[in-house]
């Protein structure tokens, strides 16, 4: 087993290329927050790119931030506060479910697993905030995609693909970014003792509402304990919108009028949580599987009914259910999703369940073809985190 730790771009490609050479393939490792995160792998070697940090450019006026790949979250967000912006896809923090440490990740890891947090129902996810990079491709070479600017994006959007690629396709080595405006106030409500069906249609009904809410999440009974929103009754279903003060007080007004005399309060610490359900809280300290499941909004209580974990909660209006389930349940729960028009992601297990189950759902053969040449393309040798995502790959 060998560990090689790099200091700039030019030994990254040095490295690949000895790596070429000797056919020896490496996982790549940043903070190491999320490698319990996909397949189990028996990969030797390390490549250790945290020395890739550092902020290069912040054009804040033109909303866009450029950062070496291992530059850590809280140092960009830091950053980005200081100027009243944010990045939209809102990192969540998985580190803790892994038993790593708290906001330690980096953007590069963050950018490779998808880490979208609740305000993706707003501003979208990862893919559609990664404006360009630079990155070392299997064949040891430097490479650009993308630009600094919306407009310069033209041809293939390479972009899309590194983001959820989980290491696969490259070595990422700097990355540029959309960030957005954070607006000067937010406000989380809360409607309590609220049933399954009734909590999921009424965050519906806000998230088809002109409010543009950037959070909206449901959270019942068998979950509400970590996030310490006393008493809810059956469930609870959160909302946070944001705005200028009084445009604010105006929102708050007309979401009262929207649920129709429904109790609404505010929750005072409204911007934890939301951080905490981005992070899967409710999982905290608590041993056992953890399921992913993306449906459609309409469908999520259904779907909940159907899998029956004994531990669940929802984000995205409905559209990402957590769910407590051991990683045998892998084939009905797929079936559910599927169903659903959806899909299914082990998001944390055993590395003996890892190598056993699916991580990831199963493509069709033809998609499966697609991947095979997707990587063949980037990285010919398979270098880069082989198998993390799906076996061969």
């Amino acid at each position: 087993m060998a560990h090689f730790a790099i200091a700039d771009e030019t030994q990254l490609v040095e490295a690949v290329r000895a790596a070429r050479e000797a056919r020896a393939p490496f996982e790549i490792v940043g903070r190491g927050t999320k490698r319990a995160y996909g397949r189990a792998t028996s990969i030797a070697n390390t490549l250790d790119v945290s020395a890739l940090s550092g902020i290069l450019a912040y054009e804040h006026d033109e909303l866009v931030i450029t950062a070496r790949a291992a530059t850590p979250l809280s140092e960009i967000e830091a950053l980005l506060n200081q100027r009243q912006q944010r990045l939209g896809f809102d990192p969540a923090d998985w580190g803790p479910l892994f038993g790593e440490r708290a906001n330690a990740g980096t953007i590069g890891g963050a950018l490779s697993a998808n880490t979208d947090g609740p305000a993706r129902l707003r501003f979208g996810a990862a893919r559609d905030h990664l404006l360009g990079y630079r990155a070392v491709n299997g064949l040891g070479e430097v490479y650009k995609a993308g630009g600094r600017v919306v407009k310069n994006v033209t041809g293939f959007d390479l972009s899309k693909l590194m983001c959820g690629a989980m290491g696969t396709l490259g070595v990422l080595t700097e990355v540029t970014l959309r960030v957005y405006p954070r607006a000067p106030e937010s406000a989380t409500l809360i409607v309590r003792d609220v049933g399954t069906e009734d909590g999921f249609a009424l965050l519906r009904r806000v998230w088809s509402s002109p409010f543009e809410p950037t959070g909206l999440a449901y959270i019942p009974d068998c979950a509400a304990k970590p996030f310490a929103l006393g008493d809810c009754g059956q469930g609870a279903a959160l909302m946070r919108v944001e705005g200028a003060a009084e445009p604010l007080k105006e929102k708050i007004a007309a979401l009262r009028t929207l649920l129709k005399g429904r109790a609404l309060d505010r929750v005072d610490n409204g911007e934890a949580i939301l951080a905490q359900i981005g992070a899967g809280a409710a999982f905290l300290g608590r041993d056992g599987d953890i399921w992913r499941l993306s449906v459609p909004q309409a469908s999520a209580a259904s779907c909940v009914e159907r899998a029956n974990a004994p531990i669940w909660f929802a984000d995205w209006a409905g559209g990402l259910l957590w769910l407590g389930l051991p990683a045998t349940s892998a084939t009905a729960l797929r079936a559910i999703g599927a169903r659903a028009g959806g899909h299914a992601t082990l998001f944390r297990a055993s590395a003996e369940s890892r190598a056993s189950v699916p991580v990831f759902q199963s493509e069709s053969a033809a998609h499966a073809t697609l991947t095979k040449s997707v990587k063949a393309a980037f990285d010919p040798l398979a270098l880069f985190n082989p198998g993390r995502m799906f076996e061969g790959v």
